[in-house]
């Protein structure tokens, strides 16, 4: 499973030209199943993004969590959006190739199960639509972001 997370102050995501996912301060998650893929894996991801300390402290050092963003409590946002790209490989040629992503029914599966855990251990969890063409908006933080393999 491959994810790349970005530290954002807002971010939303637009399928026909609705809004149906959005956030404030917090992550966009944008998320790949591949080959082989299981719950396992989607498990490792959601423990490793919920506890990653990128999230300044009084300091301005990197040591807070999405679950505490502030020191007090303080929990923020995360969008997940699928984004099967992740997966490409480009080494043989300009065309990237898609074949080490998960097929779309295993892909949507775990997707699914990804964001149904984050909705049991987190509050506040936004989501694209699997498969569909997106429009994402966000605005980066630093920008933060931290590609993620597990």
């Amino acid at each position: 499973m491959i994810g790349v997370a970005q530290r954002v102050l807002e971010a939303r995501v637009v399928v026909d030209g609705q809004v149906i996912g959005q956030i404030q301060k917090g992550l966009l998650l944008l998320l790949c199943a591949e080959q082989g893929d299981t719950t396992l894996n989607a498990d490792k991801m959601l423990s490793k993004l919920l506890k990653l300390r990128i999230f300044s402290d009084e300091a301005g050092k990197m040591n807070r969590s999405l679950q505490d963003l502030d020191g007090s409590g303080l929990q923020g946002g995360l969008l997940v959006v699928s984004q099967f790209t992740l997966a490409a490989d480009v080494s043989g040629g300009n065309r990237p190739s898609f074949t080490r992503a998960a097929s779309p029914a295993d892909g949507q599966r775990l997707y699914d199960y990804f964001v149904a855990q984050a909705r049991e251990l987190h509050p506040i969890v936004q989501t694209g639509q699997f498969a569909a063409d997106m429009k994402v908006h966000l605005v980066n933080d630093g920008p933060v972001t931290i590609p993620l393999h597990m």
